[in-house]
This record gives structure tokens, sequence and C-alpha cells, in this order.
């Protein structure tokens, strides 16, 4: 064993490792990864590591810039009302009962989910599907999980259906082989796409938990507040104190929302605030409180009204949930860098992360994707904040603008299009989609803006760098050990003509654990190399290892962190490990059995 290949296995443990942790973000751990190559590549250029010039072809591959261009296609779709089409469709089932329910989210999703791209339709849907679980009378979590899991169940269907299946045909084409066509994978992920919808409506009822969200805990009459106006007198005796000393903070049900002071809202944290005589203080109160609101010493009510239960400044404010979305611009950032009282003159009542609720400051708290915030905010602050975008709220989804729902039939065009291009094989799939978000962009349809801030740019450094270090691992001869390694395994105990069955089952057994723990973009483009390799080396078609390795890494069932959309739905659903692991592993086994006794009897060995 040489020191390059030393090497690059100490860097893809380390990426393991960090991807496990999830201490550093995994684009960071990539891109990383590919400095230490580049780096020595550098400093050993006679060294069997990929050279400079080589290492930078990766940004050649053209997969990259199909999948950002898929993001852009489906932001069109979007943005002119295509996806919330969906709605009208669910929302004439709730009347059928929980199972023809499911049956009824399950089918849509994943259909669509097959030519857009996941995340926005369980973004989009997200917010419907907690108000038809209302309707139903059931826990969000008995249909979030199902919403994640259709979209997966489409996606695999197609090749532009998820990122997993067009890296693994870039993958498959840069190694002098054909492409995979756009419904190739269909053949083996349709019927378990049927089997798995099958096993959520049998058995969801049953495996999937009751679990109440964080906006559901609060009763409907609760979460409605008024927004009381204060100020300060100038002998009062709260003048030179800070906020924290004082009562306002400590009577129940009232919380202080804003500190005005000359005109201008305080920054930062306003417990630590010394008052003084003159300053606005913005109270959220429910009328019962705004009698004890009268009763601070020190301080007026402005626009003081004696009527029942009037507010005191006439606004009221609403309790909502929200998500933090995978390309929201508040991912990554602090509460105190977004400034939502200010901006929005919103106040975080609570953020709930990987099933529990975070007690730090939330000032200082580092907003990730996936987390569920709960916001107390008037009704049109609210709606500023639902047009930025900033984050999803959940209590109903975002109305396209009138003007781009009328575009509507030509960003469906444009989708049908990319898809007959692809189909009869007139362009490359890299090509049709870059003639979609012309034409989109072109049309009206999306904004060029819009369109680039819709692509995860995260995702793209992430395959960047694995690109990079799949290639070190072929060079150096990484790849080549664990070839010979695992095919001598095999050697001892099977029969030669059983050894290219048990061999694709070990490589989709491999991926399938890997994309729990890894993410699915980072396990085929490590994972199909490898079983190309092995492929090769006994002398039969690379092909069904390579749709096996696909298929596998886009199987993740078992984990919240495996696959993105059910990051999504696991702080929205409340849901713990153990709810993915009793739904997701029966599923994960259907995957394995399924795909392991049909691919070789559609494309043999």
């Amino acid at each position: 064993m040489n020191w390059e290949v030393i090497f690059v296995l100490a860097l893809l443990l380390g990426a393991i490792f960090s991807f496990t942790r999830e201490k550093i973000p995994a684009d960071l751990t990539s891109l990383s990864v590919f400095a230490f190559l580049a780096i020595g590549a550098a400093f050993f250029p006679q060294s069997k590591l990929p050279s400079v010039p080589e290492l930078l072809s990766v940004f050649s591959n053209p997969a990259p810039i199909t999948i950002a261009s898929m993001f852009i296609i489906s932001a069109g779709l979007e943005r002119c009302g295509v996806i919330n089409s969906l709605t009208v469709l669910l929302q004439k089932t709730t009347r059928f009962g929980y199972r023809r329910f499911l049956l009824f989210l399950i089918i849509p999703v994943a259909l669509v989910s097959a030519f857009i791209n996941n995340t926005p339709v369980v973004v989009i849907l997200l917010p419907v599907a907690i108000s038809l679980s209302a309707n139903l009378g059931v826990p969000a979590s008995k249909v979030l999980i199902p919403l994640s899991y259709a979209s997966i169940f489409g996606g695999t269907c197609t090749l532009m259906g998820t990122s997993t299946n067009i890296l693994g045909s870039s993958l498959l084409s840069s190694s002098g082989y054909e492409p995979f066509t756009m419904f190739e994978f269909a053949a083996v992920a349709a019927p378990l796409a049927i089997i798995g919808t099958l096993y959520l409506t049998l058995f969801g009822k049953w495996l999937l938990p009751d679990r109440e969200s964080l906006g559901s805990l609060i009763p409907a009459e609760a979460r409605k507040e008024y927004l009381a106006e204060a100020f300060v007198r100038g002998d009062s005796p709260l003048v030179g104190k800070r906020v924290e000393e004082t009562k306002i903070l400590k009577q129940a049900g009232i919380r202080l929302v804003e500190l005005i002071r000359s005109g201008t809202p305080i920054p930062g944290d306003l417990r630590k605030t010394v008052l003084r005589g003159g300053d606005r203080v913005v109270l959220a109160c429910r009328p019962s409180g705004i009698a004890e609101a009268r009763e601070f010493e020190g301080i007026i009510l402005t626009a003081e009204k004696d009527a029942d239960l009037e507010p005191i400044s006439a606004r009221q404010a609403s309790i909502v949930e929200a998500m933090v979305a995978p390309n929201s611009p508040a991912a990554g950032r602090t509460i105190a860098e977004m400034n939502f009282r200010q901006r929005f003159r919103t106040l975080i009542l609570a953020v709930h992360r990987d099933g529990k609720n975070l007690n730090a400051d939330f000032q200082k708290t580092v907003i990730s994707a996936g987390d569920t915030i709960l916001l107390l905010g008037p009704d049109e602050s609210l709606e500023a904040l639902r047009r930025s975008g900033d984050l999803v709220l959940l209590d109903q989804p975002a109305v396209p603008a009138d003007t781009r729902r009328r575009k509507a039939p030509i960003a469906i065009g444009v989708l049908a299009g990319v898809v007959l291009l692809a189909t009869l094989n007139l362009a490359p799939i890299a090509v049709s989609t870059i003639l979609g978000v012309s034409v989109l962009f072109l049309t009206g349809c999306l904004k060029p803006q819009e369109g680039y801030q819709s692509v995860e740019w995260k995702i793209l450094i992430l395959i960047y760098g694995m690109l990079g270090l799949g290639m070190a691992m072929e060079s150096s001869g990484a790849t080549h050990l664990f070839t010979n390694f695992t095919q001598q395994l095999v050697e001892g105990f099977v029969a030669p003509s059983w050894r290219p069955f048990v061999l694709l089952a070990v490589i989709y057994l491999i991926s399938s654990i890997f994309t729990e723990f890894l993410s699915n973009n980072a396990t085929v483009v490590l994972m199909v190399p490898v079983a190309m390799s092995l492929a090769i080396s006994m002398g039969v078609d690379p092909r069904p290892f390579a749709i096996a390795c696909c298929i596998g890494s886009s199987a993740s069932f078992a984990t919240p962190i495996g696959y993105q959309t059910n990051t999504l739905v696991y702080g929205v659903g409340a849901y713990r490990f153990t709810d993915f692991m009793r739904i997701g592993l029966p599923l994960n086994i259907l995957y394995a059995v399924g795909t392991i006794l049909l691919v070789p009897l559609i494309w043999g060995f």
C-alpha cells in the first residue's frame, strides 16, 4: 500500500467522520478535501495523486450544471403556481379517511417529483399537509414522513428526478459507457414505488408516531395575541433599571417584543437594556393580559381604550410556526444577524431542532436548514416575512402572483420540452435543461435573480469536492484495493455463477448504509466508480451495478439525515430519530430485496 492510498483513505475517513458528526457543514468538508488533494498534487507532481489540471477538470463535469438547471426549472414551476395546483386536488381527498388520503397524497407527489426537484415540492406542500392533517383529525406526524418518502419514490424513477441519478449517469458516461436514458430507472424504481406506497398506506397508521408539532402545542384560542404599546414616564421608578430587573418579563402571558428609543428600535438583547424616560415599550399579550399591563408601575399605555377586550394599540398579533428551507438566506446565520425583530417586527418564541427545543440564547443561535421556529408578530409583518422567502411559514402556503400564474402553461411546456429532448436523445440532458432555463428567464416565468437564488450552491460544492475525491481514489489505487479486497472476500464463500449477484447486493447495501449517514450525492460519487470497477474486474456489464448504486444511494428511509426532504420534515413533524428507524427500516429492506432481484432480471450480467 503506497502513501498515496493511505493519504486518500485518510481523507475519505476524515470526510465520513465529519459528515456523520455534523460539526462542520458538509459542503465545507468537501471543499477542504478538495483543497488537501490540490495541495498534495501541487507539492508532489510525480505522485499517483491526480494532477492539478485533472482535479480542476471536475468543474467541466456536466452533472452539477444539470442539477443547478433543475433547481432553476423547479423554481420556475413553483413561482408560476404549478406545484401549488396540487393543493386543490389534495383538499378534496380528506373526506375519504386517512388511508385513502395517504394514497392520494403519495401518488401525485411521486409523479411530480419524478420531473421536479424533490425539495421545493416538499417545502411547498408542508403547510398543505399540516392543514389537511388537522382536517382529518390526525397529527401532522402521520403525514409528513409519507410526504418525504413519496418525493423519494418519484425521484428515483427518472434520470432528472434526483441529482443522484444525474450524477450516476455522468460518471457512467465519463468512463466511456452510454449514459442512462430518461426512463431507464423506471423499470426498477416504478415497481418499488408501488410497493412503498402500499406499505405506507397499509401500515403507516400503526408505524407512524402521534407527535404534536411545535405550533400545535399552542391551543387555537391562544394563537392570537395583541400588541400593546406603552411608554416609560420620566419620573418612573423603572428609569435606570435593566428590563430583566423589572416586572415586565415576569408577568405570565406578557412578552417584550420591541423597545423604541427616539424613534429607533433598539437592537440586541432587550433584557440587558437600561430603560430611560420616554422609551416606548411594545408588549405582546392576550386580552386578559392587557389589564395586567395597565398595572405596571411607571409606564402608561398609549391609545388606551376601555372597551372590553379590544387591543390597547389596535394591532393583533399571531403565533405561527415556520421552517428554515435549505436555500434560505437565514441558514447559517444567527438570529441576531437576521434581525427578525427589526426587519419584520416579529419575535422568536422558540427554536426546535433534532427533536428538541433549544434553550440557549436565541440571539446567538445559528439557524440551520430544517429548524422550526415559533414566531409572534402582527399579521402584516408575518405576510412580509412570508413574501421575503427567509422562512417557510407553515400556517398556509405562499400564493404566487396572478401574473406568474398566467404563465404556468409556459413553465409546463418548458418542462415537457426538456423531458422530450432528453427522452428522444435529441440533446444531452445538460443542454436541454440549460435551454429550459433560458426560456423561463426570457418569458418572465422566473427572474434571473430568483433563479440563481434557488440553486443550492452548497450541494454543488459538495459534489465537486466528492468528484475530486473519487478521482483521487481511482488514480491512487484505493478503488482497486477495495475492489480486490471485496472480490477476494466473496470468492472464498460464493460459487462463480453467483458472484455477480452477491457483489451487486454488496454494492447496494453499502450504498444504502452510506447514504443514511452521509448524503445521497456523496455516496453515489464515491460508490459508482467502485461498483463499475467491481463489474469490470469480473468481466460483466457495469450498468446494472451503477443502477443499483444509484437506487441504493437515494433509498434513504431509516434516518432523518440521509436525504434532504427527511431533514425538512424531521423538525416540523416533531419526530424522533427512532421514528424514522421504525417506519423506514422495513422500507429499506423492501427496496433492497426488490432492487437486488429486479436489476439482474432486467439488465442481466
